[in-house]
């Protein structure tokens, strides 16, 4: 049997702190897989469901986008993706009833991991303007809702139509279509809050907003450069390509502020020697104070620049633009001011220098703690100089590998889930659709904070996601919702963006990855792109939690027939079967040729990449371009720390799971935050104290997150973290990056005060 959802709600965190590990995975892992997954789904729906998740035959995990190896485990799944499968494929349930009992204002004040542990939402439900409570409403009634907004507004722009990554290529497909249709732009999508960066940096510099490498050149790699990401926590499966790709002699070095378990030794429970000696992964740890990772690369290049035969002269000389102001602005770069904004030793950086002049075949890695910072473009930047100058683009076992956070986050951008779509995009929109699609770009998510907040946007639709939880400045976003007249949102559970409402708002219950999609031709399936460009089918075999339940693409149909009366496309057509989504899909995104047919091999296909297929490099230049940019760095007063948002071991983006972050040695509790103890120290924080965090930004505002308590723990000096989103409060709305105008979430200044309510 599974377990009942929590009744009561703690009012307060009560963390308890013990040491943290230096392992990941390994028994724990299982145990507490199979702990939670019992209770969300009882013994033998866990067993089904399970052997079924990132199979040929299976579903998608519908939690990180790490891509399946050629030859698959029975059990291809790690502990995060196990509860990211549990909590969808739960027994528990969230009926009308649930809502009745619960008004607004109380689901409002409890906290996102008591909403997400009641399980899966089973109706449509419409809160009314001036109600309290949401009721049940029919598909047929939500739908002219929803209309008789879109109709009213006086222009397109004033709705806004939000994306987060578990969409399908399918869906996301006919969303930006109809949005399109509709005659706006306003795709914002939950990119514009992680990988932003890494997609204008390498559009800029190789001419492909992705990563250049598949799974199997990791396996080839010679050095493996793991930079701002923690895949213990975030990409656990990533774990296993490290411990084969050491196997086969690469060696790794982790940049990081804090020190992470998996990077330090993996467990593999999927083997004897796993379970019990494990496999140590990184050969040198370089604890890099936050946001100076574009220094230590600019360094790395003069030193590279200074090291007689170390340039791939020829590769420059055939593939690149922009060397000369490159190799000037690196040989500027300046040893005291790199240690400086770093943090780290000499001798640290010239061990660095000699694995990377060993390797041939390098890759770097990285997510977050790159991408969201000011600086962050210009980093990514570097770390392309990097590559290029040793010619690690194009070549098998080398690249880039931003590694995205969300499954298909990476396809809902191929298919057009893009505030600025590019010119040949919308060409063969309209070639193929027959309308003329905008063309002015829409918003992002930042923009469409400040047009909800000033009032020039007046719908927000949201399909999937926590928007609410997941974008910065808490209570500007909140009251900018609050300012609409109409909010939506297409979710499998209850979070907390439900409880922050429009005027008007309907919360529209969907079909889950798990579970089986039958329409009017028949079962169908849907498709996904992972973090390396490879695209493969997806098939739920679960009965819906509900009947009542829609698909994303039924949904998306049907509103652009109630929306949209006039139109030619052919909406009903693209319900009944999907294969007639492909199709279009084919002729409209390039890559896709014989869609229905390449994805019917179990293995997927392969997206077309041209600078690692031909080292072509389809940027203005022609060639694959290096940049010279000022190094920055963040600054600190004296007296403050420079704090990281981050995610706990129990938690998925803004899912919570439960309320432990094993590896970190968290228990019961999220209200910590992690402060070097010779920082502790000198701000007289003594272990255990409670403190708020207080940002400081030059706008003045005071940002203020309440009742942390101070963990001594080993992170870089002058630095801190804590769990997000209990801390998305203190990233002010314009704190972001420069051309991205992603938030900058891992670099903000704080103060910590005794707690008003220590």
């Amino acid at each position: 049997m599974a377990a009942k959802p929590p009744a009561s709600d703690p009012v307060q965190d009560a963390p308890q702190v013990v040491a943290p590990q230096h392992h990941a995975a390994g028994l724990p892992a299982v145990k507490h897989t199979l702990k939670m997954a019992r209770e969300q789904m009882g013994v033998k729906r866990t067993a089904l469901t399970l052997l079924r998740v990132n199979q040929k035959d299976g579903f998608d995990c519908p939690g990180c986008a790490w891509p399946e190896p050629e030859h698959r485990h029975a059990a291809e799944f790690c502990e995060n993706g196990a509860k990211a499968v549990a909590e969808e494929a739960t027994l528990r349930r969230v009926t009308p009833e649930f809502f009745a009992a619960h008004p607004v204002t109380d689901l409002a004040g409890r906290s996102g991991y008591w909403l997400g542990q009641q399980g899966r939402l089973t109706h449509p439900m419409y809160l009314a303007e001036g109600a309290d409570r949401y009721e049940p409403v029919t598909w047929e009634r939500a739908f002219d809702i929803i209309g008789e907004e879109l109709t009213a507004l006086a222009s397109p722009d004033e709705a806004v139509f939000y994306t987060s990554g578990r969409t399908s290529n399918e869906a996301a497909f006919l969303y930006q279509l109809f949005a399109r249709e509709f005659g706006t732009n306003n795709l914002p999508d939950c990119s514009n809050m992680c990988h932003e960066s890494s997609g204008s940096a390498l559009t800029e510099t190789i001419g492909v907003g992705k990563g250049s490498v598949l799974l199997e050149d990791l396996y080839k790699a010679d050095l493996i450069i793991v930079a701002g990401q923690n895949p213990g926590t975030n990409h656990p499966r990533m774990l296993s390509a490290l411990e084969k790709a050491k196997a086969g002699g690469a060696k790794i070095i982790s940049v990081n502020p804090l020190p992470e378990a998996g990077l330090e030794k993996f467990k593999n429970p999927q083997t004897p020697k796993g379970l019990t000696k494990g496999a140590t992964l990184t050969d040198l740890f370089l604890q890099i104070r936050l946001g100076g990772d574009q220094a230590l690369f600019r360094l790395l290049n003069k030193l590279i620049l200074a090291t007689d035969g170390a340039t791939d002269e020829a590769f420059v000389a055939e593939h690149t633009h922009g060397f000369e102001a490159f190799a000037e602005a690196a040989r500027a770069a300046d040893w005291d001011e790199t240690l400086k904004a770093t943090g780290l030793s000499r001798a640290d950086i010239e061990r660095t220098l000699e694995m990377v002049l060993a390797s041939r075949r390098t890759v770097v890695c990285w997510a977050m703690g790159l991408t969201q910072h000011k600086h962050s473009v210009p980093t990514i930047r570097e770390v392309v100089n990097f590559l290029l100058l040793r010619g690690n683009i194009g070549r098998p076992g080398a690249g880039v590998c931003p590694v995205r956070g969300h499954s298909n986050v990476q396809g809902d951008r191929t298919m057009g889930i893009f505030e600025r779509p590019a010119p040949a995009f919308l060409d063969a929109l309209e070639k193929e659709f027959g309308f003329a699609p905008p063309r002015e770009h829409g918003y992002d998510v930042v923009r469409a904070i400040r047009a909800l907040r000033d009032g020039e946007a007046k719908v927000f639709f949201a399909m999937g996601g926590n928007f609410v939880s997941a974008s910065p400045d808490t209570d500007v976003t909140e009251a900018a919702m609050r300012r609409a007249r109409l909010t939506v949102h297409v979710s499998t559970k209850l979070n907390r963006s439900h409880t922050v409402t429009g005027a008007r708002a309907l919360i529209l219950p969907t079909l889950g990855r798990t579970e089986r999609d039958l329409q009017g031709s028949g079962e169908q399936f849907v498709t996904v792109e992972d973090s390396m460009g490879m695209v493969h089918a997806s098939r739920g075999r679960l009965e819906p939690a509900s009947r009542h339940l829609l698909s994303e693409p039924a949904i998306v149909t049907r509103l652009a027939r109630r929306v949209l009366p006039g139109s030619a496309l052919p909406w009903a057509e693209f319900e009944k079967d999907y294969a007639t989504i492909r199709d279009r899909i084919a002729q409209v995104i390039p890559g896709f040729d014989d869609f229905n047919a390449r994805v019917a091999d179990p293995a997927g296909f392969a997206l077309p990449h041209a600078p690692r297929d031909e080292r072509r490099f389809p940027t203005a230049t022609g060639k694959a371009n290096f940049t010279a940019a000022p190094v920055e760095y963040p600054h600190l007063p004296k007296g403050r720390l420079l704090l990281q948002t981050l995610r706990s071991h129990d938690q998925y983006n803004t899912t919570i799971y439960g309320l432990d972050d094993r590896y970190r040695g968290i228990r019961n509790g999220r209200r910590v935050v992690l402060v070097n103890a010779e920082d502790a120290k000198d701000l007289d924080l003594a272990e255990g104290a409670y403190v708020d965090l207080v940002g400081e930004w030059s706008d003045g505002v005071e940002r203020r997150a309440p009742g942390f308590r101070v963990v001594h723990y080993p992170t870089a000096r002058g630095c801190a973290a804590a769990y997000y989103p209990e801390t998305n409060v203190l990233v002010p709305l314009d704190a972001t990056a420069d051309t991205s105008n992603t938030p900058a979430s891992k670099s903000v200044v704080v103060r910590l005060e005794q707690s008003r309510t220590d």
